[in-house]
C-alpha cells in the first residue's frame, strides 16, 4: 500500500496546518532572539567598550556558523528522513543559549554564547525549510515560505517592542532583560515538539551515505544559479547591527534602540506574506530586482542620512527589500532541487551564503572603524549594484529539478 502523502489531504489552495505551527514557533524563538539582538551591539560597546570592528566579526562569524551547519543539518535530514527531530534540536540548543548572554562576563563570552546560538540555528534551518516543501503542495509553495517568514518577522517586531518596554521598567538593566528572553525560546521547543506531525516520505530515494558528497552533481545548474543569485544577495546586506549602531550615532536613547528593529521588522512582516503570494505568479528575476532597488535606496538613505526621522525610512526601506526576497529565494531553492536532496541543496546555498555574510559584515565594520559609517552603507549599496546587474544580465528563472519516473516505470524501460 502507497503511504499517504499530507499534502494529498490538504486542499490544492490551501496552506496547511503544520506551515502555521512552524510559523508561530519561529515567531516565538524570534522573540527571545530580538530582546536579546535589538541590545547586544549596544551592550558590547557599553559594557566591554568593543569596537565596530569586533562587533561585525563576531555578527559575521556568528551568522557564517550558522549558515554553515545547515549544510549537514539539511544533508542528515535527507539521509535520515527525520527532520522534525532535528528541527527540534536546533530549537533546543538555541533556547539554551539564551541564559549565556545574560551571565556574559566578557566579550568572548558573548562569542560563545552567540556561537552557541547560531549553531542552533543552522541545525534547524535546513530541516525545517526542507519541512515546509515536503508539507505544501507547489502551487502555494512561495505563500507557505512567505507565511513562514512573516510570522518569524512578527516576533522580530514583538522582541525589540518588548525590549524597550523591559528596559524602562527595568531602569536599563540589559542582563535583567537577557534574563526574560530564556521564556518564549522553551515555549518555541515545547509547541515545536507538540505542534508539528512529519510527512510520511513518497520516495525511497535518499543519499548514499551521510557523507556522501557524490549527490552534488545531482543539484542542477539551475540550482546553482540560484545559489549565486543568494550568494550576491548576501554580500549587499550586512548584519543589522549596523543599523543599531547607525540610530545610536543619531542620538537615539539607549532605551529607544530596540525601536531599530521595530522598524525594520515591521515592514519586514507586512510584505513577507503578500510578496509570498505574489511570487507565485510573477517571474523571480521581476521580484528580485525590485527588492534589490529598494536595498540600495535604504543604503543610500542610511549613509547620507542625518537624524532619527530620516534613518527610519532607511532602515524601513531595508526591511521592505527583505519581505520582498527572503521567502522567494527559499522558495526558488525548493523548487529547483530534487526531493531527495532538498534538505542538501538548502545547506550549500546557505553555505555559500554563511561566508558572503562573513565577509560582507567583515568589511562593513572594517569600514565604519576607519572611514565612518556613511562608507559602510555605501560600500553596501555598491554591492547591491552588482547583486542588481547579475540577476539583471543572467535572470532567475523558474528553477524546476529535473521530473524522474517512477521507479516501477524506470526499470520498465530499461527492459
Amino acid at each position: 500500500m502507497r503511504p499517504v502523502d499530507v499534502r494529498e489531504v490538504e486542499h490544492a489552495g490551501t496552506i496547511p496546518r503544520g506551515i502555521w505551527v512552524l510559523g508561530f514557533v519561529s515567531l516565538l524563538m524570534d522573540v527571545s532572539s530580538e530582546l536579546i539582538h535589538s541590545l547586544l551591539p549596544v551592550f558590547l560597546m557599553v559594557s566591554f567598550g568593543t569596537s565596530a570592528l569586533t562587533i561585525g566579526l563576531i555578527e559575521g562569524v556568528a551568522e557564517a556558523t550558522a549558515l554553515i551547519v545547515k549544510v549537514f543539518s539539511g544533508y542528515a535530514s535527507d539521509y535520515l528522513r527525520r527532520r522534525k527531530a532535528l528541527a527540534v534540536l536546533g530549537y533546543g540548543l538555541g533556547a539554551l543559549s539564551k541564559p549565556l548572554f545574560a551571565l556574559s562576563g566578557s566579550v568572548g563570552m558573548v562569542f560563545a554564547a552567540r556561537f552557541v546560538d547560531r549553531t542552533g540555528k543552522g541545525i534547524r534551518g535546513a530541516p525545517r525549510d526542507a519541512l515546509i516543501a515536503d508539507l505544501t503542495p507547489r502551487a502555494v509553495r512561495g505563500a507557505a515560505y512567505g507565511l513562514r517568514q512573516a510570522l518569524d518577522t512578527v516576533g522580530a517586531l514583538i522582541g525589540p517592542l518588548l525590549a524597550m518596554g523591559l528596559m524602562m521598567l527595568m531602569a536599563e538593566d540589559i542582563r535583567a532583560v537577557f534574563w526574560i528572553a530564556v521564556i518564549p525560546a522553551g515555549l518555541a521547543v515545547a509547541v515545536l515538539w507538540i505542534g508539528v506531525r512529519e510527512p510520511r516520505h513518497t520516495t525511497d530515494a535518499k543519499p548514499g551515505h551521510p557523507v556522501d558528497w557524490r549527490a552534488i552533481p545531482r543539484l542542477t545548474g539551475a540550482y546553482w544559479s540560484v545559489v549565486a543569485i543568494g550568494t550576491a544577495f548576501a554580500l549587499a546586506r550586512f548584519s543589522e547591527a549596523f543599523l543599531v549602531l547607525r540610530a545610536q550615532q543619531a542620538g537615539l536613547a539607549l532605551s529607544s534602540v530596540p525601536l531599530v528593529l521595530v522598524v525594520m521588522n515591521a515592514a519586514y512582516a507586512a510584505t513577507a506574506y503578500p510578496f509570498g503570494k505574489l511570487s507565485d505568479k510573477l517571474p523571480p528575476a521581476a521580484v528580485l530586482i525590485a527588492g534589490l532597488a529598494v536595498l540600495i535606496a535604504a543604503d543610500v538613505i542610511l549613509a547620507i542620512g542625518d537624524g532619527w526621522p530620516v534613518l527610519a525610512v532607511g532602515i524601513g526601506l531595508w526591511g521592505l527589500h527583505l519581505g520582498m526576497t527572503q521567502g522567494l529565494l527559499a522558495t526558488m531553492v525548493a523548487n529547483a532541487a530534487p526531493d531527495e536532496l532538498r534538505g542538501t541543496a538548502f545547506g550549500f546555498f546557505n553555505l555559500l551564503s554563511g561566508l558572503a555574510a562573513l565577509v560582507a559584515s567583515a568589511a562593513a565594520g572594517m569600514l565604519w572603524d576607519r572611514l565612518g559609517a556613511p562608507a559602510t552603507f555605501w560600500f553596501g549599496g555598491g554591492m547591491a549594484l552588482l547583486a542588481l546587474a547579475l540577476v539583471a544580465l543572467h535572470g532567475a528563472g523558474d528553477a524546476k529539478p529535473p521530473v524522474r519516473p517512477p521507479r516501477g516505470q524506470e526499470r520498465r524501460r530499461r527492459n
